[in-house]
């Protein structure tokens, strides 16, 4: 007996959302944070074309802080959220922060790497974030059971017959 093959629709995707946010002041954003947006993007796009065959789909979400969020908590601008954890749990990081420009007024967010800092995030830490929040969502299609709602019988794994 052969495999049953499963035709992947938007019912049975899983979705990888990645969100990032930014300081907008006045029209305006940081060149940081400009430059994070080109890299996120990138990084998106990669994402798209590798985790497509697997059936995940990969979202991507902008929003943009006021300047009174900011105020209240600089380092949430420039962040990046994969299925609502921030990139550098996924990947090791710490967050840091440094002097950024006349659009800020303020010190901004970096992240810290295997000893690199980073204040514009490059597209290969979202790609290698991207890829371990992929990981997990592949895990968890792999452990559903084939038995649907119905329990496995615990003395030889299988569904009742």
């Amino acid at each position: 007996m052969g495999k049953k093959k499963v035709k992947m629709n938007e019912t049975n995707r899983k979705t990888l959302k990645i969100r990032w946010q930014r300081l907008v002041n006045e029209g305006e954003t940081c060149p940081r944070c400009g430059s994070t947006e080109e890299e996120v993007e990138k990084a998106v796009l990669t994402l798209k074309k590798s985790l497509n065959p697997l059936g995940i789909k990969v979202v991507l979400e902008k929003n943009v802080l006021s300047v009174l969020e900011f105020k209240k908590e600089p380092l949430q601008s420039n962040q990046i959220l994969i299925n609502e954890r921030p990139l550098e749990d996924w990947i090791g990081g710490e967050v840091g922060e440094s002097p950024c420009c006349e659009v800020c007024n303020s010190d901004c967010r970096t992240i810290g790497v295997e000893g690199e800092v980073y204040k514009t995030i490059p597209a290969e830490l979202v790609i290698k974030a991207g890829l371990l929040a992929a990981t997990q969502l592949v895990e968890a299609k792999t452990k559903e059971s084939c038995c649907g709602t119905a329990p496995k019988d615990p003395k030889d794994n299988c569904c009742p017959k």
